[in-house]
This record gives C-alpha cells, sequence and structure tokens, in this order.
C-alpha cells in the first residue's frame, strides 16, 4: 500500500489554518543553505516540471479520447457496467447528480473500489462540429472523504464529431483547446493549459501535435521564486491503440522552463490552431526569465484511462541536466514509487522523485536532502 502525497498536502493544510499510512510526511525545506543547494533545488524543480509539461499535456489529450468502455486498469478488456466498480474504476453516465449529457468516473487506490483517489466529472455541450466540456476533478487523500484539491478544466473542441458520453471521434481528427487550474486549500495553486490537434487517421494510429503553458501560481516560498514552462510537439506525435486495448502516445517534447518573482507569471493565448505543423503555438508563457530549454522524448501508455506505464530516456534539460524515467510495472498504478525518475549532470546525481500514476510524490535533492511536493506533475511546495 502506498503514502499518497495528497496525505502530506492534507496535513501541510492541517498545520497551516496515489497506500497506507505511518511514515511521516517529507519536510518541504526547499533551497535552504548554500547557494549551490538551492541552484540544485531549482534545477530538480525546473527537471519535474519540464517532464510534468508533457506528461499532463498528454494525459488531459487521453482523456478526451478515452471512451467509457476502456476505463479499466488491468488490461483484460472487460466493458464497464454503469456504476459497477471494475478492477478499481466506476464510471456513471448520466453522473450521480443526474445531470443531462454527462459523465462521471472515479479512481480508486484500491481495486474493490472502496478508497477513491479522483472523482471526475464531464458535462457537455454539442453544437453541430463543435462541443465544450467543463471537467470538475476532485482530488482525494487515502482514507481522507473530503477533497483536498479540485482541478477544474474549460475544454472547446472544433473541427470534430462526437459519438458516445460527448466524446469526440478520434478517427475523424478534431481540435482541442483546454484551460485549467488547480486550487488547493481553497488557492490557486497550479495554471496549465494544452491544446491538441489530432489528425484524421485509421487503423488506430493518428498523427498528432499540440501545445501547452502553465505556473505555480503560489510560488515555492523558501526559494522566493514561482516555477513556469511551456513547451509543444508542433509535429510528428502519434497515438497508437494497441493489440490489449491500450493507447500509447509518442512524441518529443520541446520546451523552456521559466523562473520569476512569486504572482509574476501568466499565460499568453493566442489563436487556435487547426492543422499541424503548429507554426504559432495557441498558449506560451509571459513574465518570467527563461532557465533554459528542455527536450524530451517521451512514451505513455494509458490502460484504459489511466497511466500505466512512462518512459523517458536520456531527456535533454536545462543547465547540461539529463531525465531518465522508469515505471514499475510490479506494483499498482496508484503505489507511490509506480513512477521513478532520475535527474543527473554527468555522473553526478542531482535529484530524484517518485510518483503515483497521478503524478503525486516527492522529489529529493541528492546532496541536501531538500524534499518537494509534486502533484499533478507539477513542483507545488
Amino acid at each position: 500500500m502506498r503514502t499518497p502525497l495528497l496525505l502530506v498536502l492534507a496535513a501541510t493544510m492541517t498545520l497551516a489554518a496515489c497506500g497506507g499510512g505511518g511514515s511521516n510526511p517529507p519536510a518541504s525545506n526547499g533551497g535552504g543553505g548554500s547557494s549551490t543547494s538551492s541552484n540544485q533545488s531549482q534545477s530538480a524543480i525546473d527537471a519535474v516540471n519540464a517532464l510534468g509539461d508533457p506528461v499532463t499535456a498528454t494525459t488531459s489529450f487521453n482523456d478526451t479520447t478515452s471512451a467509457a468502455d476502456l476505463a479499466v486498469r488491468d488490461g483484460a478488456k472487460p466493458m464497464l457496467q454503469n456504476g459497477v466498480c471494475t478492477n478499481g474504476v466506476e464510471f456513471w453516465s448520466p453522473d450521480k447528480n443526474g445531470d443531462p449529457n454527462s459523465t462521471q468516473t472515479e479512481y480508486f487506490y484500491d481495486m474493490a473500489c472502496t478508497q477513491l483517489a479522483r472523482d471526475i466529472v464531464r458535462i457537455y455541450t454539442i453544437n453541430g462540429t463543435s462541443e465544450t466540456v467543463d471537467r470538475t476533478e476532485q482530488q482525494y487523500a487515502l482514507g481522507n472523504a473530503t477533497p483536498i484539491a479540485t482541478r477544474t478544466t474549460t475544454v472547446d473542441y472544433i473541427n470534430g464529431t462526437y459519438g458516445t458520453y460527448g466524446y469526440p471521434v478520434v478517427a475523424d481528427g478534431f481540435a482541442r483547446s483546454a484551460a485549467a487550474q488547480t486550487n488547493i486549500a481553497g488557492s490557486k495553486t497550479l495554471v496549465s493549459d494544452d491544446e491538441l490537434v489530432m489528425t484524421a487517421g485509421s487503423g488506430g494510429t493518428n498523427a498528432w501535435c499540440g501545445d501547452s503553458a502553465g505556473y505555480n501560481a503560489t510560488g515555492i516560498a523558501k526559494l522566493g521564486e514561482t516555477f513556469g514552462w511551456q513547451g509543444g510537439v508542433l509535429s510528428g506525435g502519434t497515438r497508437t491503440v494497441n493489440s490489449n486495448g491500450s493507447v500509447t502516445w509518442a512524441a518529443t517534447h520541446a520546451g523552456m522552463v521559466f523562473t520569476g518573482a512569486i504572482g509574476s507569471l501568466s499565460v499568453s493565448i493566442g489563436t487556435q490552431n487547426t492543422a499541424c505543423p503548429i507554426s504559432t503555438p495557441e498558449f506560451a508563457l509571459s513574465g518570467g526569465t527563461s532557465q533554459g530549454s528542455y527536450s524530451i522524448p517521451v512514451s505513455a501508455t494509458y490502460t484504459h484511462g489511466e497511466l500505466t506505464n512512462l518512459t523517458v530516456t536520456d531527456a535533454s534539460l536545462s543547465n547540461g541536466n539529463t531525465l531518465n524515467v522508469t515505471t514499475n510495472t510490479s506494483v499498482l498504478p496508484t503505489n507511490s514509487n509506480f513512477i521513478t525518475g532520475t535527474i543527473s549532470n554527468g555522473s553526478t546525481q542531482i535529484a530524484t522523485f517518485a510518483v503515483d500514476c497521478f503524478g503525486d510524490g516527492t522529489l529529493t535533492v541528492s546532496s541536501s536532502g531538500a524534499q518537494f511536493v509534486i502533484d499533478d506533475w507539477h513542483v507545488i511546495k
């Protein structure tokens, strides 16, 4: 069983006003200490946010294209029945509130659907080839019946056709633009916007392109800075439906990481793209200072709506750092050590991190032992 970082967040918020508990939550001591320690903390945070940009976007993209009959966890491909627990997932249409044109999907820490991890409600409106979806995701710590974080997303589709439960028909292609924010303890903490252009395809394979940008609105107080990111796949992305029903998104994501004074960052919004390649991204970060670029080859597999494998090999980061990420498939995706990563500079290890399939976990700076909380694939504290 895991000790989810959402539980750490819950403890942190109590002190301030993906399981099993028992261990003490990690300290979020930031970059206290020498300048070298602070620089390594900044590099480590930049690295996690650089990875978080494509993974958050890809997760958002996958949610766009996941029909309800795919939302199971183990690859055996049972069809979901409305309101019936299926390997740690429950699905309703309409949602439990009975809203028209709605779906609700609940992901649990356990396969028996007793410990809620994520509760996602979609309410959609279709108008010809366009659609708007209001998506609300509530995040739960293990054993906590009150959500400790809420992610809200407004999604706009154009040039699409729409099937069961308001999902776009992937084979026909579409363009999608989404704006999201995550609130923790009543504060806007993460802002993350992205767009996707899915080209028409056949045989379970599609080409796609997209871009994204975001930032930590509350910043890292002990470093006195806030961190942001922007990037994308301007062309060359592939989405493939595998023989077991899983879906793999593969591409090399390129972008930049930024820092700025707390409260100084924002996302600039341009014109939505409708074709690949993208010449001018819809979303870009404003107000920060670039700390360098990244190039991250990502292969992310979602087995019926849930991330089940993430692989990154020798990604290039700012300051000459590299990143490698592996997946421990011997544990449940909700285990806090399901996905692990190492940030290095040559033969020197800068930091390590471990997260569950939701991107909640801990970043540890190797030289100082400083630890930071990761939520939804980005460092928040």
